[in-house]
């Protein structure tokens, strides 16, 4: 691998930052990571996790989330069957189920191994509505983001030698041709 961890570093900042100033996110808020390191390295998936550089990605993450109160849940490969670690009180808080798995470098991941060993009371849950995320190596993070989902480009479009895809949510619009999307508290009068 060619890329050096402050590179790493750099490009996962830069890509979160990008996606932070469109995704309007708020205090309390989830923010799923689905990370292929296999991919960084631009290996297959699942073939070669680096727990070096799953350290390097979640505290990368981590400095900038919690400071914004932004909760970080990451997901494991299919063969935990992209469960996710959160923090236990935001299980908790959002009424999760929480289950019995701990992830290992080739069942859950080196990012995974990474969230266990930053936060401060990880637990696994195997759902999660978040409100936007952020996909290195196409790890499918789609399920765990709210609909409606939005793409988002960022100057970052690969991370390593990884294909990024970035998610934010809205909520729906509902209604037909004489709804209305934004608030005129006159425009009827």
């Amino acid at each position: 691998m060619n890329l050096s961890l402050e590179t790493l570093n750099l490009q996962v900042k830069t890509s979160l930052k990008e996606l932070l100033q469109t995704a309007n996110l708020e205090k309390d808020d989830i923010f799923v990571l689905g990370c292929s390191t296999s991919e960084v390295q631009g290996k297959h998936i699942g073939k070669d996790s680096n727990i070096t550089i799953g350290r390097t990605i979640v505290k990368t993450l981590l400095d900038v989330l919690e400071p914004l109160g932004i909760n970080l849940a990451v997901q494991g490969c299919e063969h935990i069957n992209r469960a996710l670690v959160v923090e236990r009180h935001v299980a908790k808080d959002n009424h999760l189920d929480i289950v019995t798995v701990f992830p290992t470098l080739h069942a859950g991941g080196a990012a995974q191994i990474a969230a266990f060993e930053n936060f401060k009371d990880p637990v696994e849950v195997e759902h999660i509505t978040a409100e936007a995320g952020m996909d290195i190596g196409d790890t499918s993070i789609g399920m765990h983001v709210k609909f409606v989902q939005i793409p988002v480009r960022t100057s970052i479009n690969q991370i390593g030698e990884a294909h990024t895809t970035f998610l934010r949510s809205r909520p729906k619009l509902i209604g037909g041709q004489r709804a209305k999307y934004t608030w005129d508290p006159f425009g009827d009068l």
